[in-house]
């Protein structure tokens, strides 16, 4: 079993002086946040498919254990809808190869209009995934949290395809008081946050409350959540997201405290030095 840990991207400028260390160059980004925490959410490939030599730099730049978790371009789950993509996916799916062991699983984002009706599509597409490379799906459209839940759920059962879970509580329980959370709540989807498993792994996004320490209930019971997932022999991912991802290293760094609480065979995070975004004093304290 093994906790895959990170956040939406791999690099901020924010975060030099706090999560990086002082005079961290933007160069640099990849390879400090890698010794770090454990895993990214790379949203990159959903606009552009990277080159190959860019992809190899990725993985060069990286430690053993280290995982990226690639999102699948846009131009074939939003623009072709997953019909007449076997290019597109090919290509996105010799990039993950490159990666190797770096590889986490590829993270698919239905469109919010992709609905019951488009189950069909769905299905032949993810009959066409490599079975070598792992995958998670995450539903924006109600069907796939009511009427059309357990066919969805079956499907990726069938093709042992992660149910991506995405938890937006914590956002949505905040007023809009600021330009970044009513952003955040405009772009995000307001839907019951599911755990269902549906594969060998768990994927899980998280998008926290954006004052720190309100996110302490939420993070406590996924952690438990969590610690009894890897308990049994699973493996984890967890991505933490914030209104303002300058501080996304911090809820991760929480969480992580959290299910070593609760599972003391995991190592300690690397030590952050001086950048440990500590401003809510007393926020670590259990």
């Amino acid at each position: 079993m093994a906790l895959y840990l990170g956040c939406p991207m791999w690099g901020l400028k924010t975060w030099v002086g706090h999560f990086f260390p002082k005079g961290t160059k933007p160069k640099d980004f990849l390879a400090t946040y890698s010794r770090r925490l454990n895993a990214v959410e790379g949203n990159t490939t959903f606009y552009a498919l990277p080159d190959a030599d860019t992809i190899a730099r990725w993985r060069d730049a990286t430690p053993p254990g280290f995982q990226f978790c690639l999102k699948v371009p846009r131009s074939i789950s939003h623009h072709k809808r997953l019909r007449r993509c076997e290019a597109d996916t090919a290509a996105f799916a010799d990039r993950l190869r490159l990666l190797g062991e770096r590889r986490g699983p590829a993270f698919l984002q239905l469109p919010p209009s992709f609905d019951a009706a488009h189950l069909d599509a769905l299905s032949a597409w993810l009959a066409a995934w490599p079975a070598d490379l792992q995958l998670a799906v995450e539903p924006r459209h109600a069907d796939f949290f009511g009427v059309a839940e357990a066919d969805f759920d079956a499907l990726l059962r069938q093709s042992g395809v992660a149910r991506c879970t995405f938890d937006t509580a914590p956002l949505f329980s905040a007023p809009p008081s600021s330009p970044e959370v009513a952003e955040a709540q405009a772009r995000k989807p307001r839907l019951p946050m599911r755990a269902t498993r549906t594969a060998a792994f768990a994927f899980v996004r998280y998008v926290g409350h954006p004052d720190l320490a309100a996110n302490r209930a939420w993070l406590a019971e996924w952690a438990s959540r969590v610690a009894n997932w890897l308990a049994g022999d699973e493996d984890v991912y967890f991505l933490c997201h914030h209104p303002d991802d300058t501080y996304a290293p911090v809820l991760a760094r929480l969480f992580y405290d959290f299910v070593r609480e609760r599972l003391r065979t995991l190592p300690p995070l690397p030590d952050w030095g001086d950048g440990n975004l500590a401003a809510q004093p007393g926020l670590f304290r259990a």
